[in-house]
């Protein structure tokens, strides 16, 4: 397995400031490719979003670049993925909790990360960013941590009222403004041709899974620069569409 890798964000129609950041990177771990990717949205209404974003960010990636390369040759397991990640994300929690502190300032950041290797992938979520499989269908592979969605899930509501509902971007959880994070964890096999898309919630609030098999299907993303004019389209297309919060995506193109 290979990986093609592109990404893309945009401040959008109405903000001052771009919070998103995002991060995708592919590694030689001796013969074999890893791809990783990583997106967070800092909490649009809250100050210095864009900071919290990017100092996640930073320790995501640096992690990648630093230990995970002997991480992975002592053998990948689950937990230890999900010790490690939920390490990182908690001190980030206290570290951006201590910083608003000392300047009176709240902010927060979400984070959806995912490392793939030949045989799995592994998947962190918290908040309401997202990760999808695109295959023969577009899957949904993490769950939102809002209101709205828990509500859904425990059918308190329709998924008609979900869309309306002035609960949705309230979060259940996020880095920095959370006294405690509990992140959530998804594994399993990656499959071969496929995309995978990591979108902050900006980018796919007027746009629904018909456009995103249209325009990420892997038979016609056969390159990187295809893939990225992809995203720039539906960026605009977001933007064409009134979208109020910064845009962001990242694709990983299985191969």
């Amino acid at each position: 397995m290979d990986f093609l890798i592109a990404a893309d964000t945009d401040i959008g129609n109405t903000r001052k400031t771009n919070q998103d950041s995002v991060a995708v990177m592919v590694a030689d771990m001796g013969s074999v490719p890893v791809a990783f990717g990583v997106i967070c949205d800092g909490m649009g209404g809250l100050a210095k979003g864009e900071l919290a974003s990017a100092t996640m960010i930073h320790s995501m990636t640096a992690w990648f670049r630093n230990d995970f390369p002997s991480m992975y040759r002592s053998g990948m397991e689950d937990g230890a993925i999900r010790d490690v990640w939920t390490s990182i994300i908690r001190r980030n929690n206290e570290a951006i909790q201590s910083y608003g502190a000392a300047n009176q300032l709240s902010l927060g950041t979400t984070i959806s990360a995912i490392l793939i290797t030949p045989e799995r992938y592994y998947i962190v979520n918290v908040g309401d960013t997202r990760i999808y499989e695109i295959g023969s269908t577009v899957k949904q592979l993490t769950d939102d941590q809002t209101v709205v969605a828990q509500e859904l899930r425990y059918g308190r509501i329709t998924p008609e009222q979900a869309e309306n509902d002035p609960r949705g971007s309230v979060l259940l959880q996020c880095v920095g403004a959370s006294r405690v994070v509990n992140p959530e964890f998804f594994f399993g096999a990656p499959l071969q041709n496929a995309t995978y898309l990591l979108c902050s919630d900006g980018f796919r609030h007027k746009i629904g899974n018909a456009e995103i098999m249209d325009f990420f299907n892997a038979a016609i993303n056969t390159d990187a620069d295809i893939m990225k004019t992809h995203i720039r389209q539906l960026i605009e297309l977001n933007k064409q569409k009134q979208e109020k919060d910064n845009i962001t995506a990242a694709l990983i193109r299985t191969f």
